[in-house]
């Protein structure tokens, strides 16, 4: 379903813009749709700039990348889109960058490590938009029930989740690589066990001596143990994961921000630490960042950097990030969150952020290994699967597409 917004600006002279924009939604019923979010927004910005209309159209996750990926391929690419990805289009010589638009303060203000994800070849595209760290979470109540403490180690994970199990718990530990959003499950993983999905070069590593331990230590301690629940890895979904937990059927699992609304909702107590790792706790949590990008086919520069700018402020930052329980792009909402009691729930997840690590977002060949883990990751931790071939295969195929 799709909303088109405009706010109250001027309806067509012959000197006003209009800009159009697609963008994601990020409620989870009408209330919280974010077409609220952009028409107050836009609202707000029309009513101080009358020569400027700004269309946006809002879609589901579901649809939103396919719908600006056809209308780019039909020649109506919008003025803006925020969306999943940005690498494609930048290397295509579709986007401007950053530089063409942002204010050099706005610029500066962006978190660091989430602006040097947006770029593709030292030249950043993507603006980060909205962003999220992985904690894991834990059921408090069943972990008290069975005597335990927030594990620290692979083992300990392994430990709690057997004392779960025995409790009759139906997912001592949910791991969800299914197709919907396995990369991610997968690269919290890869972290944690000292590897990753690519080198300090940016080369990939999927097949290094680091993931396939880590991927054999969770085939042979984890789900062959039966600590998994009754859904194999690879047929369970995050949102599937997510709603088990929130019904009180999960001890463990990892989880983004958003997840608290949700367990909350249903009063299930909860607590939140870092992943474990082999030997401690990871020294890395993984990083998710959502993008805005602005396409050069209208032109329209001078007028995109300036919502843009309207957009990034601190005030729409923090309405935007306290709507959807996202953590902030910028540094200066990242502070005002960081202080807030009102935002203490998210104050964990704030200090992942400077440690985190994000996907390889910046190559255009990540959209297409991203698609190979989610197709095929599952059967590495199946009965017969073997970690090592199924990581050489995604290998293989990350090294057969274009990497830059």
């Amino acid at each position: 379903m799709t909303a088109v917004l405009g706010g109250c600006g001027l309806s067509g002279g012959s000197d006003q813009v209009t800009l159009k924009l697609v963008a994601a939604d990020y409620g989870d019923s009408a209330a919280n749709s974010s077409e609220k979010y952009w028409a107050r927004l836009v609202g707000e910005y029309e009513a101080g700039h009358p020569d400027v209309k700004v269309d946006v159209s809002v879609y589901s996750w579901n649809d939103v990348d396919r719908k600006v990926q056809e209308m780019a391929d039909a020649g109506r690419a919008p003025d803006m889109a925020q969306i999943g990805a940005y690498a494609d289009y930048a290397a295509k010589g579709l986007l401007y960058t950053a530089d063409d638009l942002l204010s050099i303060t706005t610029q500066a203000d962006l978190v660091s490590q989430l602006a040097a994800a947006g770029q593709v070849n030292n030249v950043q595209y993507g603006m980060p938009f909205a962003s999220s760290t992985r904690l894991l979470f834990y059921n408090k109540s069943l972990f008290a029930k069975a005597g335990l403490t927030p594990p620290k180690t692979w083992d300990e994970l392994a430990t709690d989740a057997a004392a779960l199990k025995a409790q009759g718990v139906k997912y001592p530990y949910a791991l969800p690589l299914g197709p919907e959003e396995a990369q991610a499950e997968t690269m919290q993983w890869l972290l944690s066990g000292g590897g990753g999905y690519t080198d300090q070069l940016g080369t990939y590593q999927i097949d290094s001596s680091q993931n396939v331990d880590t991927f054999t230590w969770l085939k042979n301690d984890l789900v062959g143990k039966g600590l998994t629940g009754p859904v194999a890895p690879g047929k369970l979904d995050r949102a599937t994961a997510f709603a088990a937990f929130a019904n009180g059927e999960v001890g463990m699992l990892n989880g983004h921000p958003s997840l608290m609304k949700s367990a909350a909702a249903k009063g299930v107590k909860f607590g939140m630490v870092p992943m474990p790792g082999a030997d401690g706790q990871s020294k890395v949590a993984m990083g998710v960042a959502d993008w805005m990008m602005a396409f050069k086919k209208n032109g329209h520069a001078e007028q995109v950097g300036d919502f843009l700018d309207f957009v990034y402020s601190r005030k729409n930052v923090l309405a935007f990030s306290r709507e959807y329980d996202l953590l902030p792009v910028t540094n200066s909402a990242s502070e005002v969150m960081s202080a807030a009691k009102r935002d203490a729930d998210l104050k964990p997840f704030l200090t992942e952020l400077p440690l985190s690590e994000l996907p390889p977002v910046g190559k255009t060949s990540w959209a297409g290994v991203s698609a190979d883990v989610k197709k095929e990751i599952g059967q590495a931790v199946a009965p017969g699967g073997s970690p090592a071939a199924i990581l050489s295969r995604l290998q293989a195929a990350s090294s057969s597409q274009t990497t830059e």
